[in-house]
């Protein structure tokens, strides 16, 4: 087959679709990522003289599996997707293993586009809700151990030790609209010298390995897998405001509110704060000359009558500005009853009142609704790629399948992601239930044809043409996309 022309592949979807109500949700997708401005020099696609399909159209491809009900490339020659471009799936393992492609850049240049076009919405321009940034981690378990640099971890959520990675992620939220901007994949060295990583040395030497160039742009998410959490989360916030990203408040659960982080924000010379959950632990905080933990603090503060009751939030708070490692901070406390235990909030925004705070750091969970559909919807981390290139790949996919979804939402007034991925499903279900018809279409006409001996044209023109019954119940429109794949 001869290489496809450079053509706009969501350009071609779009014209598998009418413009009937029950087609909505695609078409608007398919709106949105074909003015998406896309090309093998600004993605760094360069493709090889002898490539039958650009590496452009296979990037796009991939972004619309799951919308095509495409579970992996495994299925792809199954599935209507595959009438558009009737490649093989060794075509995608060779591109998800590619190192040498910068997921990172690439995220970043699809994005700036995306958040582009939100910047422009009046509900943007006069919004009054803060834009934040929002750092988290998740558990992505695994099955293979023989994964490059797979290891055991211990999951928050299960308490328990598992096969797999943490996936560290820079979420944006405008209140209206979800957008991640980074991610990085890391393991838990663990506390046994023998066994790092939870893997025995047999375990470690029967895993995937690679020669690569050392340009290759996986050395550098590699290398990531070792380091802190704390200091990459440093990383991606300070790569996000040299991409150009501008916020107004950094939030994090208990487990990054440290003193690098809070420093690190202090330190910005654009206008942004910290705001994040305190473990009421041995942490110190300096108040009125005397150094004493969060649980003394809410001591003292209680002693002092000072605990208030808010009746729009329904519970008791208290406020206190310290200063933690030399840095003045307010710290926040609040219960709901009485007898419930106190939870702690920093903010480096010692002007912040404990309503406002507390609406503010409420938009913290969405990127914990960003887990929650993009793992069930999309298949986050779901990859069983051995490649730890192939990894990082299918999440930054992932992520833009998400993030175009999440723009898509705000232009078409959905109001889940899931409700507008479920219908734009339904289209996509309809066209292959049609082409299924139109196959054992072709085959009842070959069989007549047959057996009145004459030639197929003259059966399929007779229904066509001349039987108004037939029209009835058949889409034309749809059964000539159909003939034409």
């Amino acid at each position: 087959m001869p290489k496809l022309e450079s053509t706009n592949i969501f350009s071609e979807i779009s014209t598998f679709f009418r413009e009937k109500d029950d087609d909505k949700a695609i078409r608007t997708i398919m709106d949105v990522a074909k003015h998406l401005k896309l090309s093998e020099k600004s993605l760094n696609l360069e493709n090889h003289w002898n490539c039958k399909y650009t590496r452009l159209q296979v990037f796009e491809l991939l972004l619309l599996f799951p919308l095509f009900m495409v579970k992996n490339a495994f299925h792809y020659t199954d599935s209507t997707l595959a009438k558009v471009v009737p490649c093989k799936k060794d075509v995608f393992y060779r591109f998800m293993e590619n190192g040498a492609l910068d997921w990172r850049m690439m995220l970043y240049r699809i994005n700036r586009q995306l958040l582009g076009k939100i910047a422009l919405r009046n509900d943007s321009v006069n919004s009054n809700d803060p834009v934040c940034l929002i750092i988290d981690d998740t558990d992505l378990p695994k099955t293979g151990a023989k994964i490059e640099k797979m290891g055991r971890i211990f999951s928050h959520v299960t308490h328990s030790s598992l096969l797999g990675f943490k996936a560290l992620f820079l979420c944006r939220t405008d209140g209206k609209t979800q957008t991640v901007l980074d991610f990085s994949l890391h393991g838990e060295e663990g506390r046994r010298p023998d066994k790092p990583y939870g893997m025995t040395k047999k375990q470690r030497d029967k895993q995937y390995s690679k020669v690569r160039e050392q340009t290759d742009a996986v050395h550098n998410r590699i290398g990531e897998y070792t380091q802190s959490k704390i200091q990459k989360a440093i990383e991606m916030v300070k790569h996000a405001i040299n991409e150009g990203v501008r916020f107004d408040y950094l939030l994090a659960d208990s487990w990054f509110t440290c003193t690098d982080i809070v420093k690190f924000i202090k330190s910005r010379h654009s206008c942004c704060h910290y705001l994040g959950m305190v473990k009421m632990a041995k942490t110190k905080y300096l108040f009125e000359k005397k150094l004493l933990s969060a649980k003394e603090l809410i001591k003292l503060l209680s002693s002092r009558k000072a605990v208030k009751y808010s009746r729009s939030l329904h519970c008791y708070y208290a406020v206190a500005d310290v200063e933690l490692a030399g840095v003045r901070v307010r710290l926040f406390f609040c219960r709901r009853t009485k007898n419930a235990d106190w939870n702690g909030l920093l903010t480096t925004n010692y002007k912040l009142d404990f309503v406002e705070a507390y609406h503010i750091y409420s938009m913290r969970w969405s990127i914990e609704v960003f887990f929650k559909e993009s793992k069930g919807l999309l298949g986050l981390g779901k990859s069983q790629s051995r490649d730890f290139a192939a990894q990082i790949a299918s999440i930054s996919i992932t992520v833009l399948q998400y993030n175009i979804l999440s723009t898509v939402k705000r232009f078409a007034a959905y109001q889940t992601i899931g409700g507008l991925f479920h219908e734009a499903t339904d289209g996509v279900i309809q066209l292959s239930v049609t082409q299924r018809i139109w196959g054992v279409l072709q085959e009842l006409v070959r069989i007549i044809a047959e057996t009145f001996e004459t030639d197929d044209e003259r059966v399929l023109n007779a229904l066509i043409n001349r039987s108004e019954t037939f029209k009835h119940y058949i889409n034309f429109d749809r059964l000539e996309i159909a003939k034409a794949a």
